[in-house]
């Protein structure tokens, strides 16, 4: 016996694919004789169907709301003195971004790496210690967006609409549906 695990409309991560799509069809496989369908498909248009262990869903992260905390912050070179590293933008020391209130635990390069292109790596510390405030930003707008959307020019619209898609990109992490040969058992052992 099977159950559907997804509805249509669904947004899905098709995991053979690599590619999120939309439930289009949930086509569930009748046997004569039986009360409950055999097998469960999904058309997601894709060109064939899937059957759920195939399909993953978008679960929000509940990691997501962490960051109010993340700090550039300088480290000592041990490898390079001041002297060594003239062209360094700030010669001797190297960024870190710290995301714990202890002031350790973040991102940080090896010093080969940032050697290579230093401007580089600053540029890509202060964005990431940034990211926090820019996640609530964009949050933001998506919310001022949804509370009166026909107040919004469109050009807002369109920004709100790709806030939400980046916003869903770093939020939502994948999980397999649950079993459903899990639920039948379970409802058969209480049926006795």
């Amino acid at each position: 016996m099977a159950r559907a695990q997804f509805q249509k409309g669904q947004k899905v991560w098709v995991e053979c694919v690599g590619a999120w799509a939309q439930i289009e069809k949930v086509q569930p496989v009748w046997a004569k004789g039986f009360e409950e369908p055999v097998r469960v498909t999904y058309d997601v248009g894709l060109g064939r169907e899937f059957v759920g262990h195939e399909l993953l869903l978008p679960v929000e992260d509940p990691a997501a709301n962490i960051g109010e905390n993340w700090r550039l912050m300088r480290a000592r070179n041990k490898w390079q003195t001041a002297d060594d590293c003239p062209h360094h933008p700030f010669p001797g020391t190297y960024p870190v971004v710290v995301t714990d209130k202890a002031d350790w635990g973040g991102w940080r390069v090896p010093g080969a790496e940032y050697d290579r292109d230093p401007e580089q790596i600053e540029f890509q510390a202060r964005l990431i210690s940034a990211a926090p405030k820019l996640m609530a930003l964009a949050e933001r707008l998506v919310s001022s967006v949804d509370d009166l959307p026909e107040d919004a020019p469109p050009e807002l619209l369109e920004l709100a609409r790709g806030a939400r898609s980046i916003l869903n990109g770093v939020k939502d992490i994948l999980l397999p549906p649950p079993e459903a040969a899990s639920l039948t058992k379970v409802k058969r052992s209480e049926a006795a």
